[in-house]
């Protein structure tokens, strides 16, 4: 069964009209003992040019990984996808781990990406061996955008949503920079499932990981919850990036997708109410249905629950203690300003995307919530959003950061997932330096799981606890000194009181003296080649580089971009005499040609050597 269970964010709702009011749904699949579903899951890679090198390393690392972990009545197929799909691992139940993984080592880098060809395939594998009783899902993992075969984000949303329909959800995992966040974010919303977003490649196989015992952990699925709301009462707004519909009478229908294990499913409402007087205020019938793990099949259960407010005097209201759901319905309001507020500066409206992020900072002080650190963690990222907003200077990295935080809260009920972001703001270059810590106090930035974290190196301070910081000069691997810390008012973390210097050990190589450039000098003179593609000096990293690829086309061989941001069926000039069909190179600039639709390779062209994959032994 289903238990459910509610909270507002006053324990006393005061006796009047137009009140305004949030509550908090828990949903929990109420199971004794939980077995273990078996997996149908088909991972699905991008291996296109601009994989190439560590990306595609650590992403296929992050696969064996996943070989490791499962069992020999999972199922799994692997496919792998540029412009062209293959199979490396046909659906197989998971009975020899040296041969899977073997096969996974065989994947090299390739051409443009074909996304939607590569996760049809992926599904396709699923559904070949289909079974209600087994968690069928498909992740699909890319560093780009898809630039062949469906490229429509609205096509790859609504057929991952019927896919999701047939039994094939669809999880999706952002590496990187480059993948366009609004499509992987829309297909996982579309099909309940996962999104994920790699920002440091090393981290994949922990990823992985998460995503692997999030499965492990599934005992309901498509959980649907309909409000039947009282007179009177309406809904302002959803807490949530469930999909919402309506049903026939009008009522909103919320898909919240999966149940996991020992993890409440929450849901925010926002609710207005004409009038209310003292006593029992009944203010909605909660209807829901799912698909729940029970005597070791997959049975459907439904169920319905009333939800009653109580309702006081103004005095005893004002006197009763707020619920101590404020810190999680804060974190879903946090969750949903950061949406709003992308939204709107996406729209031009910079300034009053600003205001919401900098009223909610507010509010959460005025409420004395910063004393909890995770919510102190989050005034700082507030702040550094709302600064760089009003910079318009947000960039791509700041947006992946910021969808994807505001994603896992409101999506997840897990603290490993939120406020995830390590990119370096570029205040920290232009912060006054110091050679020396003399009565200061010195720190140092780290990352874990996915953040970045602030420690006291110091002695005489606990090293184990965090330090609040903000968020706008934190760098993985700076130093700082402040003048001194203070603990919080329970004691569980620091704050930084007076100046902060950065700090720079004498004689060592100081990284961030100035944001670091390409080495590259930029010629724009096209490329010349030696004798033959042997003679090209060799490189197994793209960096800022473009790779192209050589082809087959007709009876020639062409020269293809296959780097993220170029259109990959433009011809190219391109030195002849290193042309070799398949092979991959590192061209340090490409330019336009001036028939505006071809490109010229410039400066030095290196052959491309995909690295090797060490075993573990």
């Amino acid at each position: 069964m289903i238990k459910t269970s509610y909270e507002f964010d006053q324990s006393i709702l005061p006796a009047g009209s137009s009140l305004k009011t949030n509550i908090l749904l828990r949903f929990r699949a109420d199971i004794a003992e939980s077995p273990r579903r078996n997996l149908n899951l088909s991972l699905v890679i991008d291996r296109s040019g601009s994989m190439a090198g560590a990306p595609l390393h650590h992403a296929l690392k992050a696969a064996e990984s996943v070989v490791d972990r499962l069992e020999p009545d999972d199922i799994l197929s692997v496919v792998v996808y540029d412009d062209e799909i293959d199979s490396v691992v046909p659906p197989q139940a998971v009975t020899n781990k040296a041969t899977l993984k073997n096969s996974i080592r065989k994947v090299r880098a390739g051409g443009i990406t074909n996304l939607s060809g590569g996760w049809l395939k992926g599904c396709e594998h699923v559904k070949t061996r289909l079974d209600p009783q087994k968690i069928n899902r498909v992740l699909l993992l890319t560093d780009g955008h898809a630039n062949m075969g469906i490229q429509d984000p609205k096509v790859l949303t609504a057929t991952s949503a019927q896919k999701a329909e047939e039994g094939i959800t669809t999880t999706t995992l952002g590496f990187a920079q480059g993948f366009n966040e609004d499509l992987l974010i829309g297909m996982a919303r579309a099909a309940t499932g996962n999104f994920y977003f790699i920002q440091s490649i090393d981290e994949a196989t922990e990823v992985f990981s998460i995503e692997l015992d999030s499965l492990r952990a599934v005992v309901g699925q498509n959980l649907k919850v309909t409000l039947e709301l009282a007179d009177g009462v309406s809904l302002s707004d959803t807490l949530s990036l469930a999909k919402v519909s309506q049903n026939d009478a009008g009522q909103a229908v919320i898909t919240l997708g999966e149940l996991y294990e020992g993890e409440d499913k929450l849901l925010g409402l926002s609710l207005a109410i004409s009038s209310a007087q003292v006593g029992e205020l009944p203010v909605m019938k909660l209807h829901y249905s799912a698909d729940v793990v029970q005597n070791d099949l997959i049975q459907s259960v439904s169920g319905t629950a009333d939800v009653i407010a109580k309702v006081g005097t103004v005095e005893e209201a004002a006197f009763a203690s707020t619920n101590n759901i404020i810190l999680e319905l804060s974190r879903l309001t946090i969750a949903k300003a950061k949406e709003t507020a992308l939204d709107l500066a996406e729209h031009g409206k910079h300034q009053q995307a600003e205001e919401i992020l900098r009223t909610v900072v507010k509010d959460l002080r005025d409420k004395g919530l910063n004393e909890n650190f995770e919510i102190a963690e989050e005034i700082d990222q507030l702040e550094y959003f709302a600064g760089r907003i009003a910079q318009k200077a947000l960039g791509n990295a700041g947006r992946k950061e910021l969808r994807d935080q505001s994603y896992q809260t409101m999506n997840r009920n897990r603290n490993d997932l939120v406020g995830r972001g390590v990119t370096a703001g570029d205040e920290v270059y232009a912060m006054p330096v110091v050679n020396e810590v003399g009565s200061g106090v010195e720190l140092h930035c780290v990352r874990e799981g996915g953040k970045l974290r602030v420690k006291v190196i110091s002695e005489g301070y606990d090293s184990t606890k965090n330090v609040q910081f903000p968020r706008s000069i934190r760098a993985e691997g700076a130093r700082y000194v402040v003048e001194e810390l203070e603990l919080s008012s329970e004691g569980t973390f620091y704050r930084v009181r007076g100046n902060i210097t950065r700090f720079a050990q004498p004689g060592a190589t100081d990284i961030f003296t100035a944001p670091r450039q390409s080495n590259v000098a930029y010629t724009g003179k096209a490329s010349k080649g030696p004798a033959s593609a042997a003679d090209l000096p060799t490189t197994d990293t793209v960096n800022d580089a473009i790779l192209v690829q050589c082809v087959k086309d007709g009876s020639k061989l062409r020269a293809r971009v296959v780097s993220d941001g170029y259109e990959p069926d433009w011809n190219m000039r391109f030195p002849r005499s290193v042309r070799e069909e398949g092979m991959l190179y590192v061209v340090d600039e490409v330019k336009t040609a001036p028939d505006g639709k071809s490109y010229i390779a410039c400066g030095e062209i290196k052959r491309f050597v995909q690295p090797t994959i060490t075993v573990s032994p």
